[in-house]
């Protein structure tokens, strides 16, 4: 059983990941958007956060630098938690300095199956 954050700013599919995750066995937490994951992290670590990559900015619209700026404020105080970025959009962060700090990118839809293995390939 592994302690997992999910951070998305869409709640449904935060909330199916979430139940999906603990009929897995999982502990797992949910964060709606970056101010959000970042103090659930200070508050209790995770073993692993499963995170969109867009989030709303300050307009309200879907943006990408949200999600790399939520990976550098991961890395700025816990350098080792695996993070595993599940995106429709990867290629806003591939190429990035971002890139090199995650564990893993999956291109959404993910199957719950292929979640499940790489959860457990981060774990192990």
């Amino acid at each position: 059983m592994a302690r997992i954050l999910v951070a998305d700013d869409e709640p449904e599919q935060a909330a199916l990941r979430k139940c999906l995750l603990e009929g897995a066995g999982h502990d797992v937490r949910v964060a709606l958007c970056p101010a959000e994951t970042v103090e659930q992290m200070h508050r209790s670590p995770a073993d692993v956060v499963i995170m969109d990559l867009r989030f709303p900015n300050a307009a309200g619209k879907p943006d990408s630098a949200e999600g790399l700026a939520l990976i550098r404020a991961i890395r700025s105080f816990d350098a080792r938690t695996p993070v595993l970025v599940l995106s429709g959009w990867p290629e806003e962060l591939y190429g990035t300095p971002e890139e090199g700090m995650v564990s893993g990118v999956m291109v959404k839809p993910v199957s719950m199956a292929t979640l499940l293995e790489a959860i457990a390939g981060l774990i192990s």
